[in-house]
């Protein structure tokens, strides 16, 4: 689990350290952060507690096919913790197996009269990049 230190830059890197390129290094990916939000609700409420995995940023997981809602399979019918919170609480291994990324995307959003009665648009993005993946750059030909 990290969460954005907003007085820092955020760039992590996701490492294969059993797979390297043409000149020996690992091949990773990036996840750089866009929009990230923190919780304003009450950590003691029922929201907050029911999206647990509101409370970090990022959280990595082996992959489970199990797995697949943040807030577990039924987030509006349990008391809290489903989801993320409880499957980190094992603290499993993520290395030398499949993993899954889970980047909690969000913002703030201040209301204003344009927004009535249909909020227009809001945009949010992060990005995902190949790093050190590829044996040179995939836009250019390869020549024989």
């Amino acid at each position: 689990m990290l969460t954005i230190d907003p007085q820092r830059p955020a760039l992590w890197r996701v490492i294969n350290p059993g797979a390297r390129n043409n000149v020996g290094k690992p091949t990773s990916f990036h996840l750089k952060p866009g929009g990230y939000a923190v919780p304003l609700v009450d950590r003691a409420t029922l929201p907050h507690t029911r999206a647990g995995f509101t409370n970090h940023h990022l959280w990595v997981t082996p992959y489970d096919p199990a797995e697949r809602y943040p807030a577990g399979a039924y987030p509006n019918q349990h008391a809290g913790g489903a989801g993320l919170p409880d499957w980190t609480r094992a603290d499993r291994s993520i290395e030398n197996t499949d993993i899954v990324l889970w980047y909690t995307l969000g913002m703030h959003h201040v209301v204003r009269a344009e927004d009535w009665p249909i909020m227009p648009v809001v945009h949010s993005e992060f990005e995902l990049r190949p790093f050190d993946f590829f044996e040179q750059n995939p836009d250019v030909p390869v020549r024989n």
